[in-house]
């Protein structure tokens, strides 16, 4: 396992948000997870997967500026800063956004994020 590959999942990840690819996007989600919002709240699995599902959240545009991978071990991070558009309840945003996401990788599911962080820059 290396940053590579870490990368690409990120990428996947990117790509089933864009789409609101919820089969993907519960391979790409620990059962575990805990996201904290841009506004301090904590999400799981399910509440992700339900925006997607309902389209409550739809993501029509994710520009990636940068984004960094660090690997150890099975568990790995990643920095993403780039700028999405879309709409959350119907009511339009843009948004240049920095998340951060620990991942964990197992032989069955491969790298799949169990904690993600995400701000307003």
């Amino acid at each position: 396992m290396d940053e590579k590959e870490l990368l690409a999942a990120e990428r996947r990840l990117q790509a089933a948000q864009l789409a609101s690819d919820v089969a993907a996007l519960d391979t790409l989600l620990d059962d575990r997870l805990v996201f904290t919002g841009p506004d301090g709240a904590l999400y799981g699995k399910h509440d992700d997967l339900r925006v997607h599902r309902t389209g409550t959240q739809v993501i029509e545009a994710l520009h990636e500026e940068d984004v960094t991978a660090l690997v150890a071990g099975t568990t790995g991070i990643t920095w993403f800063l780039g700028t999405l558009r879309g709409s959350i309840d119907g009511t339009p945003f843009e948004a240049r956004m920095r998340y951060t996401r620990t991942w964990v990788h197992d032989p069955g599911h491969g790298w799949r994020i169990i904690t993600a962080h995400a701000s307003i820059v």
